[in-house]
């Protein structure tokens, strides 16, 4: 039974037992109380009552509202009020804009909840820019600013609208809820309006949140639905952004999705936030980031909202603050990254229903297949009635059977008809159906007029255009699939270019808040009375942190264990090290000599510590009593010094000190026992040498989906990172920097080149010059700064055709604008023009126009380095002066010294 018939009869049983209850009241009052049997049976029935009533009427309201209000149908993808609103809006519609009070009145006669319910679902509507033409101030889905009063703003329905949500022909009615009109139960849309809109909803013990998709790619996927092909939809929302969509799980309950705002580097002081996540607006922006300062999370100056008709949040950064980890920390600490789980939960067959995206589109796609039939098959008809009166006009008029003496003299209505009726009948055969009277009737009400116009040709020419149009009919009905793959690629032809993808589609990286929370708090340390914190101002600094950080603590009898930051806390006398810990941190490596036991050997140990369960102790030594680190050292690259050992003096002991190095000894698990140092009693150990890394250089990887760093093998390989080395950064704009290897930088997804920076790999770049207007080549060297250079000079309409680091290069130039026909120029690059500065013009390729340019495999290869030693005669002769013209020479001489004044 669906809810709408358990409905339907409980109201039914409710307005019995009100009945039954107004007649025993009734009878109550016309007896004045003086009868004692009705009394006491009202006093016995009155819990019961109240018992029966909540189990009945709180279901009747759970379903009225699920079905009624919440959740929105699949058929149309509409709520009920939103139905309503747009049948209402059809209803008045005479191609100008109605005030939004008159809709709202309109609406009332069969929305019963009032007018407030109706103005918000209507402004709602006219936001999403889709079913509803605004005009005037309807509010800003960016900053939230609500509408102005319904008084003051108009709307009519869109073109589109009016295209694929009314058919009055196919729609299905219902009486309104007092009886006076008629309303759609749903409207026919020949569109998945659900998918495009989204809807948000909540209901008694069920929720519905549908995200809106892309206009564009939902027709491309009812086209490859209807073709019988795989298609995947993902999210699109207005205000823009980045989308995570690796769990949307097809838009199923359990599924998840991350937006992100998009910010971008102003200057190294100024962050621009341009976009939002659904659902948030500047406000709510603007407040999560002053709320995560005032928490210590990130460190601003201020934060300026300057949003227009495009969001623009200008983020001014304090002195000292990493811009590329401030944006991390804004994602992890503030709205400009929220996660949304949708739940496709829709009414379908009077019942709700969990579904896949998928599925609603599928639906959605029969549903319009099916719409469209029926609006053939009612063309059909109406065609093949209009074919038949006009062959009917034809004969009539032609065979003239309004002059036949019976017709004439007919004294009664049905003798006129019966006669026509005979006249018709060598001719029926050829009618599609049986002719009536009706059809007779209509024939004598043709005026005189009409028959004195008649033209035979015109109405032959007319009756072979109704069965032109009837074959097409037919033919289109044969081919149902490949009608309405037209009808959908019709749609995205007229109305797609309104709706491009906003949102962009990016895969995310996992931000780890303990590694970008600014280090707001300072922790200290009593290693007296064995406390921690950051409440402990007076004792000992150890290190700024953050409260979401943990701290490791290394006591002097080996033990060590992991906490969290707090404002005080006891962890155990003999504290030797504290700080802050980093998990699976396998670069920080902890030197450590040990004493097993109160007079057993010494052993050395190398260890990192990666993770550990937070309050629990470990021990680096092996447990037993007695045991005491006698020496530590923490290397947060892996560096291993030197330590000379001294040990006491006993009878017949020779050697009394020696040296050892930390990195002749293998780095293990923190829980190896370690190499025996000695067996002899050591007095006191000291530092000898600071030791360097034995780990060597950092292996970094970029992994070109998320725009990011790592050290997991993600991407493609960039090379092993010395403290000191940089990473090469081109754009395809023409800008260029060098940055360090840090996991927290950003880069722009327009990017050329990202690579370990070698000062002197010598690279050929192709670009047209907007100033010179010609296409130029040149040669170069980047150089080693982090503030952003151009290579292509400072007009930004100059543009890059192609960047190579080939050490002999050759490229082929293409020609084009206009009619004549040139063959391409091959060009040895090296051979061409000299390494300069990247900040010269280049030599001109040609004084015609440069079409394309295209690298060509080289001729020649480097040879091996130990056959280079001597400057070839190449390289002596590429020094000398070589035939060059005045234009090539002008070139040369404006790139060098006035192309950057």
């Amino acid at each position: 039974m669906s809810l709408k018939d358990s409905n339907e009869e409980n109201f039914e049983d409710k307005e019995m037992q009100m009945d039954q209850e107004e007649e025993d009241i009734v009878l109550s009052d016309s007896s004045q109380h003086s009868n004692p049997k009705i009394i006491t049976r009202l006093a016995e029935d009155s819990p019961m009552n109240l018992s029966r009533m909540y189990q009945d009427w709180f279901l009747d309201y759970a379903s009225y509202v699920i079905l009624e209000r919440a959740v929105p149908h699949v058929t149309d993808g509409l709520k009920p009020v939103q139905r309503r609103i747009l049948h209402a809006m059809k209803r008045m519609d005479d191609g100008r804009y109605n005030k939004v009070a008159n809709i709202i009145g309109f609406t009332m006669q069969f929305h019963p909840h009032g007018d407030a319910s109706i103005g918000d679902a209507l402004v709602q509507l006219g936001q999403k820019d889709l079913l509803i033409d605004c005009q005037g101030n309807w509010g800003n889905v960016h900053t939230g600013d609500g509408a102005a009063a319904p008084r003051y703003i108009e709307a009519r329905l869109t073109k589109f609208a009016l295209e694929v949500l009314f058919n009055a022909k196919t729609t299905e009615w219902k009486p309104s809820y007092d009886g006076r009109n008629k309303e759609p139960v749903t409207l026919p849309a020949k569109f998945p309006l659900l998918l495009t809109q989204g809807t948000e909803g909540i209901a008694v013990g069920l929720t519905s949140k549908i995200l809106p998709h892309n206009f564009n790619e939902l027709c491309d996927a009812s086209v490859s639905y209807l073709e019988g092909k795989e298609f995947k939809l993902f999210p699109d929302f207005q205000t823009g952004g980045y989308i995570d969509v690796e769990k949307y799980n097809d838009g199923e309950r359990g599924g998840s999705v991350k937006v992100r705002a998009s910010i971008k580097k102003l200057d190294n002081k100024t962050l621009v936030i341009t976009s939002l996540p659904y659902g948030k607006t500047t406000a709510s922006v603007v407040e999560s980031i002053i709320k995560a300062n005032d928490r210590g999370k990130i460190k601003i100056r201020r934060v300026d909202d300057i949003t227009a008709q495009d969001v623009e949040i200008h983020v001014q950064l304090a002195p000292g603050v990493s811009s590329d980890r401030t944006i991390d920390a804004l994602y992890a600490f503030t709205d400009c990254e929220i996660n949304i789980s949708p739940n496709c939960c829709i009414i379908e067959n009077d019942k709700p229903h969990f579904l896949t995206v998928s599925d609603v589109l599928r639906i959605s796609t029969d549903r319009t297949k099916e719409l469209l039939r029926l609006e053939l098959e009612i063309e059909k008809q109406e065609k093949q009635e209009a074919l038949l009166f006009a062959s009917l006009e034809k004969i009539f008029i032609e065979e003239r059977i309004y002059k036949d003496k019976e017709f004439e003299g007919a004294g009664n209505m049905e003798v006129a008809v019966a006669h026509i009726d005979k006249r018709l009948e060598p001719y029926k055969p050829s009618f599609i159906r049986e002719i009536t009277s009706e059809d007779i009737l209509k024939l004598m009400e043709i005026k005189m007029a009409r028959i004195l116009k008649f033209n035979s040709d015109k109405a032959d020419e007319n009756i072979a255009k109704f069965r032109s149009d009837i074959e097409e009919i037919d033919h289109n009905l044969d081919n149902l699939i490949d009608y309405t793959i037209s009808w959908y690629l019709m749609l995205k032809e007229k109305y797609g270019k309104n709706y491009p993808r906003r949102t962009e589609i990016r895969s995310f990286e996992n931000i780890e808040a303990v590694k970008v929370a600014e280090a707001n708090e300072k922790l200290y340390i009593n290693r007296e009375e064995g406390f921690i914190g950051t409440g402990l101002k007076k004792d000992e600094f150890v290190c700024n942190c953050s409260d979401i950080d943990e701290i490791i603590v290394f006591f002097r009898d080996g033990k060590y264990k992991v906490v969290k930051v707090s404002d005080k806390m006891f962890v155990g006398k003999g504290i030797l090290y504290a700080n802050v810990f980093k998990k699976n941190d396998k670069r920080t490596i902890y030197n450590v000599i040990y004493r097993h036991g109160k007079s057993g050997a010494h052993y050395i140990k190398r260890f990192p510590v990666t993770g550990v369960t937070r309050d629990k102790d470990y021990d680096v030594s092996q447990g037993k009593t007695g045991s005491r680190i006698v020496y530590f050292s923490a290397n947060p690259n892996g560096e291993a010094e030197t330590v000379r050992v001294i040990l006491k003096p006993k009878p017949r002991q020779r050697i009394l000190q020696f040296e050892k190095d930390f990195s002749e000894i293998a780095i293990k698990g923190r829980g190896a026992m370690g190499n025996i140092l000695t067996k002899a009693d050591v007095h006191r150990i000291i530092l000898k040498q600071k030791g360097h890394s034995t780990l060597g250089g950092r292996k970094v990887w970029f992994d070109p989906d998320v725009l990011r760093l790592n050290y997991d093998e993600e991407g493609f390989y960039l090379g092993e990172f010395l403290g000191t080395d940089k990473i090469l950064v081109v754009n395809r704009n023409g800008d260029f920097y060098t940055c360090n290897f840090d996991l927290s930088n950003h880069f722009e997804p327009d990017f050329v080149r990202i690579e370990k920076y070698d000062e002197g790999k010598v690279w050929s770049a192709a670009l047209f010059d907007a100033d010179q207007g010609f296409a130029y080549l040149k040669r170069f060297t980047f150089d080693a700064t982090e503030k952003v250079a151009n290579f292509l000079g400072e007009n930004t309409d100059s543009k890059l055709f192609l960047l190579t680091d080939m050490v002999y290069p050759r490229v082929e130039a293409i020609f084009g604008g206009g009619d004549d026909f040139r063959e391409p120029l091959e060009i040895d690059v090296e051979e061409f023009i000299g390494v300069k500065s990247f900040k010269a013009k280049g030599k001109r390729i040609s004084n015609y126009e440069v079409k394309e340019v295209k690298e060509l495999e080289p001729t020649r290869f480097p040879e091996p380095e130990e056959e280079t030693e001597k400057p070839s005669e190449v390289e002596i002769e590429a020094e000398e002066p070589n035939n060059i013209n005045d234009t090539d020479l002008l070139d040369e001489i404006t790139g060098q010294m006035s192309l950057f004044d």
